[in-house]
Formats: C-alpha cells, sequence, structure tokens
C-alpha cells in the first residue's frame, strides 16, 4: 500500500515514476534526522503552550520521536516508497507508532519553515566542528613554529629568491590566514543563528505561537522578522559556501608551497610517508598527494559556491523547489573541508624540514635590499640607494661574482658613500633581525605572532568550555 503523500488531496493522478524519483531528496537530507526530530519536538512543546496539544499528546509525540532517533542512529530506519524527504518520512514512521496524534504536529508548520529550521541547525553545528579542525591546524602551525624558530630560509616573490626570512615566519604566514578564516567563521554562526520556525508557507503562522520561546528552546539568538523572507533566504549558505571557497583556497596555497618545497629542486621539507603516495612505475618516487588533493579539491568547492548563486540569481520570492539542492553543495563543501583539514594538519604536523637545505638555498645576492638600507643609514635618499644597489648586482653579474666578492674600491666608484664596514651586512642573521617593526621577521615580531595565537587560542578554549 503507498503511503500517503503530505500534498496529496487535491491530485487525482499519481506522480510519474520520474518526476517521483527526481522530487525525492531523502537520500540527500536524511542528514538532517537529528535537525528535523528536534525541531519537531520543541514545535511540539509550543503548541501545548497554544493549547493545540495537550501536555500528554505532547510527551507522547517527544518519547517516540527520541525513539525515531534512535532508529537512525542505529541504521535502523527503514525509508519506504513515499518518504519523500525527512520531515515525510519522520512525520510518516511517527504516525506509524502513535497513530493519529502525529497529525497534529503539523499545524501551521509547513516543510518550507521546516526544511529551513533544520538546515540552519545543521550549519549550526557544522560551524563549530569546522572551527575546531581549523584551530588544530592553527595549533599544530604555532607548535612547529616555536619549535624550528631558528632556521632561516629564502623568501620568495614571483618565485624568485627575494629577502631571507624565518621558516617560522612562512608557516605563520598561513596561520593568520586560518585565523582569519576563524573570525569569518564566528561571524557567520550568528547569522546562521536565526529562528525560521514559525514562517509557515509563506504568510506566517495563524495560531499564536510564541516564537521567541521556541528559538530559546532550540538555542537560536534571534528569529526572522519577514516570513517571506525566512522561507526563501539561503544567504547564510551562499555566505558558507564563499567561506568554504576561501578556505579552499588558503589551504591550496598552503599546500601549494609545500609541494614546491618538498620538491628536490628546493627539499626544504619531506613529506613524511603516511601522506605521501608514491609511483606504480618509478620506485624511487614520493608524490605529495596529500598536498595535491588539496589544492584539487578547493577548486570544487569554489565550484559549488557558483552553483548555488545561479540558482538564487534568477529565483521569484520564497520557497521555489529549486533551493532543494541547497543541501547537496552545502553538505559536499562540509564534507571536503573536514577532510582537508584533518589531511592539513596530519601533513604539516609529520613533515620533517631540512635546516641546511634551507640555508644552502641562501645566497648574498638576497642581501642587494640591505645594501640599499645600507646607504639609507649612510644619509643617501632611498631611490637613489636602490639605483645604486642595482647598479653593483649590475657589476657583480657582468664579473660573474656574488655582490659581497665586488672589491671595496669598485663598490665606492659606485657610490663614495660605501665604506669598510660594508662587510657587516653579509650576514643573514643580521639581516633578519632588523626588521623589529612588528610585522617583521625578525625573533622578536615572530615570538610575537606566536604569543598572540596561542593566547587567541587558549581563550577561544575557555571560550568554548562556558558555552
Amino acid at each position: 500500500m503507498a503511503t500517503q503523500k503530505l500534498w496529496g488531496g487535491r491530485f487525482t493522478n499519481s506522480t510519474d515514476h520520474l518526476l517521483e524519483k527526481l522530487n525525492s531528496s531523502i537520500h540527500l537530507d536524511k542528514r538532517l534526522y537529528n535537525e528535523d526530530i528536534e525541531g519537531s519536538k520543541a514545535y511540539s512543546r509550543i503548541l501545548v503552550s497554544s493549547k493545540l496539544l495537550s501536555q500528554e499528546e505532547s510527551d507522547l509525540i517527544c518519547e517516540r520521536l527520541d525513539k525515531i532517533k534512535a532508529e537512525w542512529m542505529k541504521n535502523e530506519f527503514v525509508i519506504k516508497d513515499g518518504d519523500e524527504d525527512i520531515h515525510t518520512a519522520n512525520e510518516r514512521r511517527l504516525k506509524e507508532l502513535i497513530g493519529d496524534v502525529a497529525a497534529k504536529l503539523h499545524v501551521g508548520r509547513s516543510r518550507n519553515d521546516q526544511v529551513i529550521t533544520d538546515t540552519r541547525l545543521w550549519l549550526r553545528n557544522a560551524i563549530g566542528i569546522l572551527e575546531q579542525l581549523l584551530k588544530q591546524l592553527i595549533k599544530t602551525i604555532v607548535d612547529r613554529s616555536f619549535e624550528e624558530i631558528n632556521i632561516i630560509m629564502p623568501g620568495y616573490t614571483h618565485l624568485q629568491r627575494a629577502q631571507p626570512v624565518r621558516w617560522a615566519h612562512f608557516l605563520l604566514s598561513h596561520a593568520w590566514n586560518f585565523k582569519s578564516d576563524c573570525d569569518k567563521l564566528q561571524h557567520m554562526y550568528k547569522t546562521t543563528n536565526v529562528m525560521p520556525l514559525g514562517s509557515g508557507a509563506l504568510a506566517g503562522n495563524p495560531f499564536y505561537i510564541d516564537r521567541i520561546k521556541l528559538a530559546q528552546d532550540l538555542g537560536f539568538e534571534a528569529i526572522t522578522q519577514n516570513s517571506m523572507q525566512a522561507v526563501g533566504d539561503r544567504d547564510f549558505i551562499a555566505e558558507f559556501l564563499f567561506w568554504s571557497s576561501l578556505t579552499g583556497i588558503h589551504l591550496s596555497r598552503l599546500a601549494e608551497d609545500l609541494i614546491i618545497f618538498s620538491s628536490k629542486e628546493f627539499n626544504f621539507v619531506e613529506i613524511s610517508d603516511s601522506f605521501s603516495t608514491g609511483s606504480s612505475l618509478m620506485p624511487q618516487k614520493r608524490n605529495a598527494d596529500s598536498l595535491e588533493l588539496i589544492r584539487g579539491i578547493a577548486g570544487s568547492l569554489f565550484g559549488q559556491c557558483s552553483t548555488l548563486m545561479m540558482t538564487l540569481k534568477g529565483l521569484p520570492s520564497t520557497y521555489n523547489k529549486d533551493l532543494q539542492n541547497d543541501k547537496d553543495v552545502m553538505f559536499s563543501c562540509f564534507d571536503k573541508l573536514t577532510a582537508t583539514l584533518n589531511i592539513a594538519s596530519g601533513t604539516v604536523k609529520t613533515l620533517k624540514v631540512n635546516p641546511i637545505n634551507c640555508k644552502n638555498a641562501l645566497n648574498f645576492d638576497m642581501l642587494a635590499t640591505d645594501l640599499a638600507y645600507y646607504l639609507v643609514h649612510k644619509g643617501v635618499p632611498f631611490r637613489l640607494a636602490h639605483h645604486d644597489a642595482g647598479k653593483v648586482v649590475a657589476e657583480a653579474e657582468k664579473r660573474n661574482i656574488l655582490i659581497s666578492e665586488l672589491p671595496l674600491e669598485v663598490l665606492q666608484s659606485i657610490s663614495k658613500h660605501f665604506k669598510e664596514d660594508i662587510t657587516e651586512i653579509w650576514n643573514y642573521e643580521n639581516s633578519i633581525e632588523q626588521y623589529q617593526t612588528m610585522g617583521g621577521t625578525s625573533r622578536s615580531n615572530v615570538m610575537t605572532q606566536i604569543d598572540l595565537l596561542k593566547k587567541w587560542l587558549f581563550a577561544c578554549t575557555i571560550s568554548n568550555k562556558r558555552a
């Protein structure tokens, strides 16, 4: 016997089987079973306040909904033909357990406000999971930065050796990107944690339910103020997908740097066996597939953001069935990000850095900027000092030697301000330590960065415990 559809009363013919299949979303939105059940339990309690359910009926509904939840958790819930979505499936099962009392639960409620409530509840929890994974990655970077603060390496612009920096300074540059992602998540939590339940299909709820009390019961910080906007709003999902795209890009840039640095041409780092793969043909190969997968997944995250944005751009107001596709991209982005964040943390934690190779990649030509700074300290305007330093580089290239090997008399032929103390600049540690301005690569500044991030992580931990 076919299950009676929630909306089937005005139809005389059965739904085409192809549309039936396309219309069904239970294979996706069954992930919302917990949120759907908790929302229904809260709604049943508020219906008691409106005298639409007795306390005994509400208690029975909540008790049986907990049983249904346990069935989902144990993978014992049986999806049947006609279970279009998670709401239909849960309501059908509830009716099997308690009969017609189950039919009272939906009064004043539409699947339009039900699904968006479930989605906000689910994403609210997902945001907390992603935040913890990001903090785990940041902590891994901070710990390595502290332990390896004395390692010096070339810094790059345009993928060309530019200036000496600390390895820790490089690592922390990525940590600050991820902290920014965390900050955006915290803002996103607020915009997500707004309750639409009580909006009905689009016009509102006529039964005088206390939406503020209902929101408090479900842990929402606020309620929506316009029922039409509430049921059609997917901005918070679009915001999440954009955030996922941006975070994916940050992960991809870290991955790309480490892929380059792990190549034999650089050999600054070695990716552990646990996060590498080999070649089926070339036995010597160690492929950084963990990082390459992160880099590749970043593109698909952006693609899923674009998918929803294109869905939203042409929609008329309130709910349209196009919006059924919002959960597909949302779930997919969450799954991909949880995987890549875990892989990124593991890869960074277990990689081996090669301090000697980092140091050997330095050369005195990278101190050409220091030549200009030397002249500035002698009173030469920077633009002229930069020009004279460029002449020094050109002269060294013409002689096929390093700039540090040019005789003093040659340097003085370029600028009379070069003196015997010029030899003091040919020191990488001194070069790094001159960057004492906040944000620079000197040891004190790198330690400041580490301390700031440690305090931030600690404050977040305390906040989570209080919550």
